[in-house]
């Protein structure tokens, strides 16, 4: 199994999720600011890739500026340097900025050779995505035959980043059936000309011959490729080809290749990206400049040591209940295993006046991380200062290191303080990074103020020690700027409440990628259990260290654990005992990355009855991870749990089916205040696996030109070795995924406020004179329980169909019994006449209709032709290289996966009175 994951290229994952708004990019007067441009550690030192990323930048700017119309350009930009690489004078010190936030990573490919640039991008139309990722060769230039100028291409990406419009290119449907009966090539605008045409080269020696029809799609071939004309004069599109010298603009309504099966159709309801781009925020809030912008400025920001203090409340409050020994659990946590080696961290204590407990200590070896835990509190009383507590951590950093900048401060409170927010601007603009730690429902909203405005991150842990909520806040809080391989990961976290004698018994798995300080954690609240562990091999592992003041007992596994099924029994000894267990390690090797979940709500702060969607990340390295099982786990304020399965179908809630993004709607309010999510995910069975699909949102890899009528080819564009893809062991990952907050709900009861979710994977398929349909079930509120009906209407016109679809021809659904959401429907029908004369098509949509009448979205719009296309002629024949410049598509148009129709009969649904006998031999 290790030999498979040593196949994936040696790679650091710097940006797992960060929170929903992670990117720290403000729109000033038209420029772009605090772009961060991040170089991952994991890059040998190269002085090139800074010269280059300037260069891409500044020509990107110019770029942008020109294609939006005079609007928008870069303004700043910091470019982060690992601490891997040298120091220099020219470089300064990061102040928020963090890996983090990045908005461009410069890291290894994917997978070997894949040098594809590329958004991370799993949201829908108009919402921003995660991040860009170019590789080294990239960015040096290395690849512009198959990508296209590196400014160019940045603006193609940043478009997907900050605007959320999608790539007008398919390479799953590269051809479609247009109106005019011609097989055409899936592009934007249709101006765009070129050949389609079959070219192979071997030995040296190439050929290239017309395209041949497959009589089962009736399109062309599978080899067939579409091959640009290298001198046009078509300016539109960038999201299409913008290393075509010509392009120079995005598609708009007016030359907007509507009826191509892009995604750019397929998710954003079929209009152009110059009308989602319109309707952007940044476009909004600004107006056409009238002078070109200035240059780009740079800054160089070089990564340095962690500087870390823990600022934990110990104000009479924390005496309630278990929260001090809780605290000082998960701080025993963080101190003994968490954080890096390498680090520098301090410990302040804070009532009404706060104290400092220990100075910066560098963590080298077990010996400073012993002497940090003897710092922690062991008492509790007097009022709650926070900004008390601030202050002398600020005391503390400037004794290492005068400048604040970059430091981070973890903050644990649990109670009010009305003078929290006195401090909030000198925090700000400190330089100090937040994080908080929110302990109870009393928490100072001031402090969430200061995490959010330092970009730091926000956990909340409910009173319930059954959730391990305090405990998972302290774990997520690994340095943003290492290598994956040197972070703490988390394999377990759980809990349970039991009776004097009941046992907790469970398995957690180390799989190859882990091993590597794995760390087993044992609490309780009231008196220690019996603890049994046997490792893979069924020996007894013993010697748990037990720390009676604290309620915890504890073992590190020396060199690298077994890998395999760990088996533990815990034995509660007392009635109404709380026992929790979790589990840590690192990657085994630093050149194979471990499998990683990341998790994150779609906002930080939500009105009620506004619905959320959780997200959750599965990967290893940068590629996804398919076919696990995950879960969520939302906890509100009061103790209230929502627990929901996480799905990667591509249908309600995710955008994306199969693209490593497991997603749900939550719904399950039961207050105002804060709620934790919290994340876990394990192999579901043997088709748990890699993906190798090439990333969607990317750039378009150009197959050749067409220079003077002939070819002038690229190399085949390099793909995955199918032996990296299956999963052959087990796994298993919890995560936190920070806190959001609710407001707006309501004292009394509400009626039903959430309709059934839109069908976003409509499928149909002709079959003789009937068309069967296929979709994913939504529920009565969202995507969960059952819908009462379903709506399905046709037309011979797409746009006719979405604008006014009350109006179109409803087909009659009688026998037609809704499943359960995330059932798969199946229905099949004769179609009716449709009153649009010459209709090439039939187009379909549903909207499904809940118990109180509530209606869905209209659904993706799904079609079948009624003709079979016409190829090119050959040119050889007719002298002619271009292609047709109009399209309608062929196959079934998908808002979120684009998926092929095989069109293997013909049907005629328009049938005439009278008909002549070739009209019914057609038919």
């Amino acid at each position: 199994t290790m030999g498979l994951f040593r196949a994936l290229v040696p790679l650091l994952v710097l940006h797992l999720l960060g929170g929903s708004n992670a990117s720290l990019v403000q729109l000033k007067d038209n420029g772009y600011e605090d772009i961060i441009v991040a170089i991952d550690p994991d890059v040998p030192e190269d002085g090139e890739i800074i010269e280059h990323i300037k260069d891409m930048v500044s020509t990107a700017s110019t770029y942008l500026f020109e294609a939006t119309e005079k609007r928008f350009f870069f303004k700043t930009v910091s470019i982060l340097i690992p601490e891997t690489w040298d120091a220099n004078p020219e470089y300064k010190r990061p102040k928020h900025e963090s890996y983090k936030h990045a908005d461009v990573i410069v890291a290894p490919p994917t997978l070997p050779n894949r040098d594809e640039p590329y958004t991370r991008q799993f949201t829908e139309c108009g919402e921003k995505a995660e991040y860009i990722h170019f590789t080294p060769d990239f960015v040096l230039g290395k690849k512009e035959n198959e990508y296209g100028p590196s400014g160019r291409l940045l603006v193609h990406e940043w478009a997907h980043l900050r605007w959320g419009v999608f790539d007008e290119y398919n390479e799953d449907q590269p051809y479609y059936s247009a109106k005019s009966k011609k097989i055409e090539a899936t592009r934007c605008s249709a101006g765009i000309s070129g050949r389609n045409s079959v070219h192979k080269c071997q030995g040296g020696s190439c050929s290239t011959r017309s395209c041949k029809i497959n009589p089962t799609t009736k399109l062309y071939e599978k080899d067939c490729q579409f091959f640009p004309d290298k001198v046009q004069t078509e300016k539109a599109s960038i999201m299409f080809m913008q290393s075509i010298d010509s392009v120079v603009e995005f598609c708009n309504e007016k030359n907007h290749n509507q009826e191509a099966p892009s995604l750019q159709n397929l998710k954003c309801n079929y209009r152009s990206t110059w009308e989602v781009i319109r309707e952007s925020e940044d476009f909004t809030n600004t107006t056409a400049m009238e002078t070109p912008p200035p240059p780009p400025t740079f800054s160089l920001l070089r990564i340095r040591d962690r500087i870390v203090c823990l600022v934990l409340d110990k104000s009479g409050s924390m005496s309630a209940g278990s929260r001090l020994t809780r605290m000082n659990q998960a701080a025993k946590l963080f101190l003994m295993q968490t954080v890096e080696n390498g680090s520098w961290v301090g410990m302040v204590h804070f009532d009404s006046t706060a104290s400092i407990k220990s100075e910066l200590i560098q963590v080298r070896s077990n010996t400073e991380r012993d002497t940090l835990v003897k710092s922690l509190p062991t008492y509790a009383n007097g009022g709650t200062s926070i900004c008390s507590g601030i202050a002398k951590a600020f005391e503390v950093i400037r004794k290492v290191d005068p400048q604040l900048d970059g430091s981070e401060i973890v903050l644990l409170t649990d109670g009010e303080d009305n003078t929290a927010k006195n401090c909030v601007n000198e925090v700000t603009e400190s330089g100090v990074i937040i994080h908080l730690i929110a302990l109870g429902p009393s928490a100072d909203p001031a402090v969430t103020q200061m995490s959010n405005q330092t970009g730091g991150n926000h956990y909340y842990a409910s009173d319930n020690a059954e959730n391990n909520g305090l405990i998972d806040a302290f774990a997520a809080l690994t340095s943003e700027n290492v290598g994956l391989s040197q972070k703490s990961i988390q394999l377990e976290s759980k809990g349970l409440n039991l009776n004097t004698s009941a046992w907790m018994n469970d398995t957690v798995t180390v799989d190859s990628t882990v091993g590597k300080d794995t760390f087993f954690l044992v609490t309780w609240t009231k008196q220690p259990p019996s603890i049994s562990l046997w490792d893979p091999n069924g020996t007894l592992t013993a010697n748990f260290t037990q720390d009676t003041v604290s309620r915890m007992a504890y073992l590190s596994i020396p060199g690298d654990a077994k890998v395999g099924t760990w088996i533990y029994n815990l034995q509660a000894k007392a009635d109404s005992e709380t026992l929790t267990i979790t589990v840590t390690s690192r990657a085994a090797n630093s050149a194979v990355p471990p499998i990683t979940v990341s998790a994150k709500m779609n906002k930080d702060t939500n009105t009620f009855p506004s619905p959320m969607i959780v997200y959750a990340e599965v990967q290893q390295g940068y590629v996804p991870i398919l076919g696990a099982s995950v879960t969520a786990v939302i906890e509100s304020s009061n103790g209230h749990t929502t627990v929901l399965d996480l799905l990667d179908n591509g249908s309600g809630a995710d955008a994306f089916k199969d693209d490593g993004v497991y997603s749900r709607y939550f719904t399950g309010y039961s207050e105002n205040g804060r709620y934790s999510l919290k994340v876990r995910a394990h192999a579901a069975t043997s088709s748990t696996r890699r993906s190798l699909k090439h990333a969607l949102s990317r750039a378009a890899y150009i197959p050749g030109w067409v220079v003077d009528g002939e070819i002038e080819g690229n190399p085949p564009r390099p793909e995955a070795d199918e032996n990296t893809e299956t999963i052959l062991e087990n796994f298993s990952r919890t995560a936190s995924g920070g806190a959001f907050v609710v407001s707006g709900y309501p004292n009394t009861p509400v009626t039903d406020p959430y309709p059934p979710s839109q069908i976003t994977d409509l499928a149909a398929t002709p079959e003789g004179e009937e068309v069967t349909l296929t979709w994913t079930a939504p529920g009565e509120n969202f995507d969960v329980g059952k819908v009462e009906r379903y709506i399905i209407r046709i037309s011979g016109s797409m746009i006719e169909l979405r604008d006014n679809f009350d109006a179109a021809l409803q087909v009659n659904t009688t026998d037609l019994v809704p499943k359960e959401a995330n059932s798969k429907e199946t229905f099949t029908f004769k179609p009716g006449n449709i009153s649009e004369e010459n209709a090439t098509h039939i187009f379909i949509a549903i909207q499904s209709v809940d118990k109180s009448s509530l209606t869905s979205k209209v659904s993706n719009i799904a079609q079948v032709a009624l003709f079979i296309p016409e190829a090119d002629p050959d040119p050889e024949e007719n002298n002619s290289s271009g292609v047709n410049v109009f399209a309608v598509v062929l196959s079934v148009v998908l808002s979120v996966v684009v998926v092929s129709i095989i069109l293997s009969t013909v049907i005629c649904v328009i049938k005439k009175k009278n008909s002549s006998a070739a009209l019914e031999h057609i038919c």
